[in-house]
């Protein structure tokens, strides 16, 4: 929708047509929008314009040479007016000054000649009341986008149907992404999406406009940014039609919210449409997220509650079945989504060994309480969204600082592993653009609250002993951690402590004295890759002189022979014992 008609449409409006008009010069500029109809009969007119005026004129009081002629247009020209009408008869009679005609042509001016005498009173009625309709049209158009997304706002919809309406009012697709460039949500209105889609990363990091709503111009592309208390998550991107743009009318957005693109840019109204409809993302967004941490409190407490057995087990069933969460009657199935541990002596012996033997690297800083909160809860969002998108029940909040744990809620133990199956699934594809690996552990399954706590526990400690686990394609149970598992189960045990401290005591006290030296993490990859020097050696990136002299250097501070099978086997099991027995405590 146009708010300003162009100088071809005004030219066949009635009025105009009655005069006879004529194009003398620069006819490509018909397309050009008409701001307002101006009528002058004075040669310095150009300085009280603002540019898009349509110029009518008898020609009386212009200038009579040829010079002064040329210098009007040039004047008219530079203010950018959008044509300029002369009324033959008064003035001129067998049509406009040969001179004039050729500085319009020079100037890209389009310039029209009435053969026959014209009321402008009627041309400039004629011409404005097209512009007022246009604006209440306008008006009435922006009106209804407000009150649709204010609907929108109100009732909570998905992003899915805040992108539909979108595209359906504008009339063109409309794609969400997040900041990866990654796709949230489209619509085509009718295109194929493998047309739009296809290479769409590579695609939109092509689209590159200034400011926070902006047109771009070389693809195409409306944008503006999706996000609210300054932290953009999404651009939202509306694909404008090339029929679209010509005679526009500046109405356009370019570098912001409310400039001008000159002829060539999108409607205002479409800026004010994708800027309505981030800020309806937005705040659903906010809605949801804040719903959600209040949910996800209640959850926290009933789990928490079942735990420590701070609660009547029958209240906290009754205070989840009035959350939609049934316990009763269901088979129950404790479960634990923690970050995979990347963080072991051997990863960080490895960054030392980079460096060269008896060489030191700093380790890096821990994160932040504020971070480590904040990840944990995008987690527990997940794991809630996930349950959500697998079509499952259950209790979900953190744990604590290091896991998010569920009670699963499923009809009977034979729903239990495909429920885990859906669950793991559904998180693989929610997570598929993160970074950091999650280990998804669960319990034995239980026929009752009252049992719930042993299948959370388990599942919990579970999730523990399997922090460094690389299987990501599977649900861990209790015999899949094996030794690690058994240790885990057993690092309350003081025997647990004496034997570590027997096998390990010398070399821990020497690496007190010694931090830089990382032995711990170069006796770690040994006992990893199975005694072979070799690979241990590029493990940790040291030379194999290097590795053998520090392997000599080990078994006198341990006082055994490293060639030793038996000795390794108990080195080994000693070190697994050390990671569960550091571990923090379960409450």
């Amino acid at each position: 929708m146009r708010v300003f008609p162009t100088v071809r449409e005004v030219l066949a409006l009635d009025p105009v047509r009655n005069g006879g008009p004529r194009v003398v010069a620069a006819e490509e500029g018909l397309d050009r929008p008409v701001r307002w109809v101006h009528v002058t009969e004075v040669p310095d007119i150009a300085s009280l314009l603002r540019g898009g005026e349509l110029v009518l004129t008898t020609g009386i009081g212009l200038p009579g040479d040829d010079a002064g002629v040329r210098a009007f247009i040039a004047d008219l020209a530079e203010v950018g007016v959008a044509g300029l009408v002369v009324e033959l008869g008064r003035r001129y009679h067998g049509g406009v000054p040969k001179a004039m005609a050729a500085a319009a042509h020079r100037h890209g001016l389009p310039l029209v000649e009435l053969r026959r005498e014209t009321p402008f009173v009627l041309v400039t009625e004629a011409v404005h009341a097209l512009i007022v309709d246009a604006q209440l049209a306008e008006l009435r158009a922006t009106e209804e986008i407000h009150q649709r997304f204010t609907e929108l706002s109100v009732e909570g919809a998905e992003a899915t149907e805040v992108v539909r309406q979108a595209a359906e009012l504008a009339g063109a697709p409309v794609v969400l992404e997040n900041l990866s460039r990654r796709v949230l949500a489209y619509h085509t209105v009718g295109e194929n999406p493998r047309l739009l889609l296809d290479g769409w990363e590579q695609h939109s990091r092509r689209i590159q406009p200034t400011g926070r709503t902006a047109y771009h111009a070389d693809t195409g592309w409306l944008v503006t940014m999706v996000g609210a208390r300054g932290q953009d998550w999404g651009r939202l991107l509306l694909r404008c039609p090339a029929a679209a743009l010509s005679g526009s009318g500046g109405s356009g957005v370019s570098g912001g919210s409310s400039g001008s693109t000159g002829s060539g840019g999108p409607p205002l109204r479409w800026s004010i449409l994708l800027e309505r409809a981030a800020s309806t993302l937005a705040l659903g967004r906010l809605i949801r997220r804040d719903a959600e941490g209040l949910e996800r409190q209640i959850h926290r407490t009933l789990l928490t509650a079942l735990l420590d057995g701070s609660q009547p087990v029958d209240e906290v069933a009754m205070r989840a079945r009035a959350l939609g969460v049934g316990l009763d009657r269901r088979h129950l199935v404790g479960v634990a989504v923690r970050f995979r541990d990347v963080g072991s002596d051997t990863e960080s012996g490895a960054a030392a060994g980079a460096a060269g033997a008896g060489s030191a690297v700093a380790v890096p800083a821990a994160d932040s309480a504020e971070a480590v909160q904040g990840r944990l809860r995008d987690l527990a969002e997940t794991v809630g969204l996930a349950l959500r998108e697998a079509g499952l029940t259950g209790l979900a909040s953190p744990l604590d600082e290091y896991a998010v744990g569920v009670l699963l809620a499923v009809r009977d133990a034979a729903a239990a592993d495909p429920a885990l199956d859906g669950l793991l699934a559904a998180l693989h594809r929610l997570r598929r653009s993160e970074p950091v690996p999650v280990v998804v552990a669960a319990g034995s399954g239980v026929d009752s609250v009252r049992e719930a706590r042993r299948t959370l526990v388990e599942a919990r400690q579970v999730a523990e002993a399997g922090r460094r686990d690389r299987r990501a394609d599977q649900v861990l149970r209790l015999p899949d951690v094996g030794l690690a598992g058994l240790l885990h189960l057993l690092r309350e045990e003081p025997r647990l402590q004496v034997f570590v401290e027997r096998e390990l005591g010398a070399l821990l006290a020497y690496e007190a004295r010694h931090p830089r030296e990382r032995m711990l993490a170069t006796l770690r990859a040994y006992l990893e890759h199975g005694r072979n020097k070799s690979a241990a050696a590029a493990a940790v990136h040291l030379s194999r002189p290097a590795f053998y002299e520090r392997l000599t250097r080990l078994g006198r501070i341990l006082g055994v022979d490293l060639d030793s099978v038996q000795a390794c086997l108990s080195l080994h099991v000693a070190v697994l014992a050390l990671d569960e027995v550091r571990a923090r405590p379960l409450a």
